[in-house]
């Protein structure tokens, strides 16, 4: 009787101990951990101008998508100023014609100038060389000399008048362009009156009313953005030798019974998370105590939405018997 009774102790211990064997052999191919939650782009909603809220076109947790529309601000200021500013184009468009005459009118009066100073000159020249062989009087020479200077002056003037319409079209270009600046600048302020959805996902924590006044880039509410899911797992840093990047991982999510997804490691952190905490623990050289740290892992999600939510608890396994991605 006493042998049974030993036998049976020692196949109890061997079931025990080879029990924990399993378990621990199990824990190191399969690390897990229960310290992870699913993430997704969180996108703040600002209005990028100032004004009265005329409309709210979402509520609290609607789905929407790219382009759908969220609020409306009051435009009257925003149509006043597209106003102005076209009307302020159209002004130095005209104005743009009636300096491209006047330099039109200035090269015609050049060009005849120039003819009249290049005969002054030359009739100066001919009286100067009959004057030289006696053959003019002192009188002719005189008025040869007259009219050339003031043909001359007359082509100086002309030339003058050239420079300025010249001057005047640059200027009045630069003022038709920084008018084209300011009406595109209205136009877009005007536009961003109708502020709509970034990206497709569902309106979180909305509190807009209509007859808010809101700020230029004030943080309003937020948008969880649909186009990417992925799990944050925190392992300790004694799992995190076994684990590579593109290994498979399993993750059940404690709000999801009987849902089981399927993802890979994506990246594995450079810092623990106490290391970017706001207030980093400080250990006393009088009392320290080693604590395992924990680092987080990024797990790529290798399904789409199965009616996930940012933050839900979540447990993952990671195999790391077979080969990675």
């Amino acid at each position: 009787m006493k042998g049974l009774k030993l036998v049976v102790i020692v196949l109890v211990l061997v079931a025990i101990g080879g029990g924990l064997w399993w378990y621990w052999r199990y824990s190191t191919l399969y690390p897990s951990t229960q310290d992870a939650y699913v993430q997704a782009h969180v996108v703040t909603v600002t209005a990028e101008v100032t004004g009265k809220v005329t409309a709210v076109h979402v509520t609290e947790n609607q789905r929407v998508t790219a382009g759908d529309p969220l609020f409306d601000l009051d435009d009257t200021v925003y149509k006043n100023a597209v106003t102005q500013a076209q009307a302020q184009v159209e002004a130095a468009s005209e104005a743009m014609g009636s300096y491209t005459k006047q330099i039109e009118a200035a090269s015609a009066l050049l060009e005849s100038a120039t003819i009249a100073n290049d005969a002054a000159q030359s009739q100066l020249g001919r009286v100067q060389r009959l004057f030289n062989d006696g053959s003019a009087a002192q009188a002719s020479l005189d008025q040869a000399r007259s009219a050339a200077a003031q043909t001359e002056s007359g082509l100086r003037a002309a030339q003058a008048q050239q420079a300025q319409a010249r001057a005047a079209l640059v200027a009045n270009r630069d003022t038709l362009v920084s008018a084209q600046a300011a009406l595109q600048t209205a136009q877009l302020n005007l536009d961003r009156t109708k502020v709509t959805s970034p990206v497709d996902g569902w309106v979180s924590n909305i509190t807009l009313r209509e007859g808010t006044v809101v700020t230029a880039y004030a943080p309003l509410f937020s948008m969880v953005d649909n186009g990417e899911w992925w799990v944050d797992a925190n392992f300790k840093e004694t799992d995190l030798p076994r684990i590579t990047e593109g290994q498979p991982v399993t993750i059940t999510i404690d709000m999801l019974p009987g849902t089981t997804l399927t993802g890979k490691v994506g990246s594995i952190g450079r810092g623990s998370g106490s290391t970017f905490a706001l207030l980093p623990a400080e250990n006393a050289s009088g009392n320290w105590v080693k604590v395992t740290q924990r680092f987080p892992v990024r797990i790529e999600l290798g399904s789409t939405d199965p009616g996930l939510r940012v933050g839900a608890s979540t447990s993952v396994r990671v195999d790391t018997t077979g080969s990675t991605n």
